[in-house]
């Protein structure tokens, strides 16, 4: 694998390891990417990659998606205020033409995903 698309998966591994938006099962399999590929050789680093990008597909939420959310358990877990800011903003987004969630985590595997014409 070229270092400059490994840089950018790993870039993007690191974001989804650590964001407060992954879930933990991304976030797990985003650390056995990350074990995996370090001091692989060439093939694992493929396979590795290859899993990763497999399990991402179909991970990242859609805007509808977020904007069911803000309508529903949204108003419950932040209040009705926050829960109308996020529809306002996800409706925005859908209104551009924007079809995924916009947090750290949904970014990061849409950029991944996008690279490998996954999405």
């Amino acid at each position: 694998m070229e270092k400059e698309l490994f840089d950018f998966v790993a870039e993007r591994a690191d974001v989804l390891a650590t964001a407060d938006t992954s879930k933990q099962e991304t976030k797990e399999a985003a650390l056995a990417w990350k074990s995996a590929v370090e001091g692989a050789d060439d093939e694992a680093v493929e396979a590795a990659t290859a899993a990763f990008v497999d399990f991402l597909e179909g991970r990242p939420n859609t805007v509808d998606g977020v904007i069911a959310f803000a309508q529903g358990p949204a108003v419950e877990l932040f209040g009705k205020e926050a829960a109308d800011q996020i529809l306002a903003k996800q409706t925005a987004r859908k209104e551009r033409g924007e079809k995924y969630c916009d947090c750290a985590a949904c970014t990061a595997a849409v950029e991944i995903l996008s690279k490998y014409g996954r999405i």
